[in-house]
């Protein structure tokens, strides 16, 4: 089945953008949503001009507001017929441990990447529901397989709220027509650490995004990705000590 119509949320920049870049040249319709308004519409200028007559919408979104992310995913649906594909894709990295003064980052971030997942999830869950039909996709993190120290604590209890909520969803939907896939990506290059010089396995972001458009294509229920060295890591990181994951992470 081709997912014709795929919305893709914290679109403006990093795995977001690319994704829109790879699954405009295979011809899909766009749409693409973050707050940053100006970069969406150079993106949907740039996908024009590499895909004539492609369709690709921009909406403005902050998905911490929560009565915006029904009315944007609404507006879509209607302005397109119907959602065909959902990308969880939005998130933050910042974060500090905890007990450090640093609770309003730590709370920004759980928000964002788990409450404000949540309520994209519940709109696209709302339109696949009155389809009957739909592919859900939430991108988390190979920081969700354990508890990570320092300044991941917040971030990778986050990821793993959000797969085990996707993975709550599948549970509800299985032998359906509406298709669940959870992304857990390695180090893949994007805004969110460019400042990072020497990461090892780090990929760059056309490589480690095109990983996550076959998964996502194939409609896997999760994925590692890339799957090498990944899917390796992840064993390692669900059966390791947690105190060699603590100093390895």
């Amino acid at each position: 089945m081709t997912r014709e119509n795929i919305f893709i949320t914290g679109a403006s920049s990093g795995l977001g953008a690319e994704m829109a870049r790879q699954f405009a040249a295979m011809g899909r319709t766009l749409v693409l949503a973050a707050r940053r308004t100006d970069r969406l519409a150079a993106l949907r200028q740039e996908l024009l001009t590499a895909n004539p007559g492609a369709t690709v919408l921009v909406k403005a979104l902050d998905v911490t507001d929560h009565d915006a992310v029904f009315r944007v995913f609404a507006e879509a649906r209607s302005e397109l017929g119907s959602l065909d594909r959902v990308v969880v894709n939005a998130g933050l990295g910042k974060g500090q441990p905890l007990g450090t003064g640093y609770f309003h980052a730590n709370k920004q971030t759980a928000e964002t990447n788990f409450v404000a997942a949540l309520a994209q999830c519940e709109a696209a869950m709302t339109a696949f529901r009155e389809q009957g039909a739909g592919h859900l996709v939430v991108v988390s993190s190979m920081s969700a397989m354990r508890g990570m120290p320092r300044n991941l604590s917040t971030y990778a209890a986050s990821k793993a709220g959000v797969a085990a909520l996707a993975e709550g969803i599948r549970a509800d939907t299985l032998r359906t027509p509406i298709k669940v896939t959870t992304l857990f990506p390695g180090y893949i290059r994007s805004e969110m650490n460019e400042r990072v010089r020497k990461t090892p396995l780090l990929v760059d972001t056309a490589t480690g995004v095109r990983a996550m458009v076959r998964a996502i294509e194939r409609e896997v229920a999760t994925a590692c990705v890339p799957a090498w060295p990944w899917a390796l890591v992840g064993f390692a990181m669900r059966h390791l000590p947690l105190r060699v994951v603590a100093r390895l992470s």
